[in-house]
């Protein structure tokens, strides 16, 4: 979830370390620190809080020049966000320095071992046993490498391990278990991280490294082992965007510049989809189009705004292909044993590629039988590798904790597969494929109108900013876009909001319906469904008699919402299935302008990560 960066090369260490920590911050942070290797030792200064504080310190009290160096932001698992718990660790010697991403689930019963022997673990972490054990075993074979796969035989959980040893001054060791980490490779340097953010500065080339591997960086090369010590097949890549692409370009905050980029992630991500003949191509399918013509039921697995795309994607999924489609939180799915064989057909869809929850959804599944097709936004991640197909989101850089343009673009991919699979299996034919292909190639120029319509939500949000609560309704494709909004003014304003079916109102929820209380509704397109359409006018009518204060959403040319919305919100006519692409912006704009008159940190909310890598 936090930030890992290590450097070999003939750059300072530390300027390059703490770079690429900044280009982390957006990863979710409460600590952070930094190691190099200089004069014959470590040299070392970690503080909690956020980067600054570690610059400040850095300032006041001067690290040593060096070559080598390891840096890391963390997010609080064990022991709270304090100066002796940041990382780096050391042992007791202070001879080895480790960061860490994960957990160690057996780090208890690992520390008790160690207390015996007389080490001293002042911290709270999990993280400083791997510190001590790396010591002892280093100490036998003076070799860094095998000393981590040595280590790393012992652990269990989710883990990524960056050491270095003050006897191997032009060596950085890195190991990964379930939990991110990549090469970067420069000219006669080398990088190691837990996203190509971290270096992409230095570098675009970089090293996928598979599941259970020890990587060894020194001046001259890289070394992939097994934890075995077998030597490693690896894959290099080209990072297909720079360090511009991750920069705020003006915006005041990461988040305002990527809600301003989703017409060009939406189109981005259509490029080269279809060919003239009305054909759809993913890029990986290595599941043959027999097999998935025998798919007898899809299942959708993600977490959070994901989750939201998925449930998006059942509507168009059983309407263009007739297969059952059920979308599960990944976090439950493995848990409740789950009804899985050869006939299933698994979405996993997660902007990183490293969420934990959904990769050990897809690791159930495929134990299962079931094939899986995976929704990623980054090239290179774990997801990807370890599914039978991918189609990639191009959204770019998503630096913002709070995901925008990622969701779009996941409902851009979802629509693209539900095609896929009509094209597949007959139900869709390819000039039907090729009329909603053209649909969705317009709604890149429908999401623009709609940025350049926002000043009214801007100014609601900053009339709500007092508020305390925001209630969301939709129906049909309504309803996850009412959710995904209410997700998005929690997660930045740190308000109660609540989504509903709009359906489910009489059932409940219109108790909470008091004098002024805001209500946001999402209102179906009456050209498409207009039975819906006029249930949910009725449910604006219920709320609005009760004081409740309407903002509706409303595509234009509706003229039966007009009387009932205290605040009317157009957005353009699209298709049905097709709506939340266009409807779920003005949730994002309010979301971030009430946040932002809040004085909270958009891109940075507390508490939360943007890339989840524990369960």
């Amino acid at each position: 979830m936090c930030g890992i960066v290590g450097y070999v090369g003939p750059q300072s260490a530390l300027d390059v370390v703490m770079a690429g920590l900044k280009r982390l911050e957006y990863r979710g942070y409460d600590s952070a620190g930094v190691a190099v290797l200089a004069d014959g030792g470590l040299a070392t200064a970690k503080r909690a809080g956020k980067l600054v504080n570690l610059d400040k310190e850095l300032s006041e009290h001067p690290l040593p020049s060096a070559a080598t160096g390891i840096g890391h932001t963390r997010w609080a698992t064990h022991g709270g966000p304090t100066d002796a718990n940041a990382h780096p660790h050391l042992d007791n010697a202070g001879r080895v320095a480790v960061v860490h991403n994960g957990i160690i689930e057996n780090f208890a019963p690992l520390r008790a071992e160690l207390a015996e022997r007389g080490h001293e673990l002042p911290s709270e972490t999990d993280t400083e046993v791997v510190a001590h054990l790396l010591a002892e075993e280093y100490s036998a074979c003076a070799d860094l490498a095998e000393a981590m796969r040595l280590v790393c035989g012992r652990l269990e959980g989710a883990f990524t391990l960056v050491a270095v040893h003050a006897d191997a001054p032009d060596v950085v060791v890195g190991a990964r278990r379930n939990s991110p980490l990549v090469v970067g490779v420069g000219e006669g340097e080398y990088f190691l991280a837990s996203d190509v953010a971290a270096f992409i500065a230095h570098t675009r080339s970089a090293v996928e490294l598979g599941q259970d591997q020890v990587v060894e960086l020194r001046r001259d090369g890289v070394t992939v082992t097994g934890f075995d010590g077998t030597p490693a097949d690896v894959r290099s890549y080209h990072v297909d965007w720079d360090a511009s692409a991750a920069e705020k370009s003006g915006y005041a905050s990461f988040m305002l510049k990527e809600i301003a980029e989703q017409p060009k992630a939406v189109a981005d991500t259509l490029l080269g989809r279809i060919d003239g003949s009305g054909t759809l191509s993913l890029d990986e399918v290595r599941i043959p189009a027999a097999v998935l013509r025998e798919v007898d039921k899809v299942v959708v697995v993600a977490c959070g705004t994901a989750f939201h795309a998925g449930l998006i994607a059942k509507y168009a999924i059983e309407h263009w292909t007739r297969i059952p489609c059920e979308v599960e939180l990944a976090s439950e799915f493995r848990y409740r044993d789950p009804i899985l064989d050869q006939q299933t057909l698994v979405v996993a869809i997660s902007q990183s590629g490293e969420t934990m929850d959904t990769l050990m959804a897809l690791r159930h599944a495929r134990e299962q039988g079931a094939r899986v097709l995976a929704i990623c936004n980054t090239n290179g991640s774990t997801i990807p590798r370890e599914s039978d197909a991918v189609l990639y989101t191009h959204a770019g850089p998503e630096v913002a904790v709070a995901s925008t343009k990622a969701f779009l673009t996941q409902l851009v991919a979802c629509y693209l597969v539900a095609l896929y699979l009509g094209q597949v299996r007959g139900t869709k034919y390819g000039d039907e494929i090729r009329d909603v292909v053209r649909d969705l190639s317009g709604i890149s120029s429908a999401v623009e109108r709609v940025l350049g319509t926002m000043d009214p939500v801007r100014e609601l949000a900053r009339s709500l900013a007092h508020k305390n609560t925001v209630l969301f309704l939709g129906r049909h494709v309504g309803h996850p876009v009412a959710l995904e909004g209410a997700l998005k003014l929690k997660e930045l304003a740190y308000m109660h909001a609540e989504g509903f079916a709009a359906g489910e109102l009489k059932h409940g929820p219109i108790a909470l319906i008091e004098e002024d209380l805001p209500v946001v509704v999402v209102v179906p397109s009456p050209r498409g469904r207009s039975v819906l359409h006029d249930k949910i006018v009725s449910n604006i009518q219920e709320i609005r008699a009760r004081g409740a204060r309407t903002v509706v959403i409303a595509e234009e040319g509706d003229e039966a919402v007009v009387p009932y919305a205290d605040h009317l919100v157009r957005i353009p006519a699209t298709p049905t299935l097709l709506q939340p692409l266009v409807a779920t912006v003005p949730l994002q704009v309010f979301a971030c302008e009430l946040a932002t008159a809040r004085g909270n940190e958009v891109d940075q909310p507390r508490n939360l990560a943007k890339s989840v890598t524990v369960e």
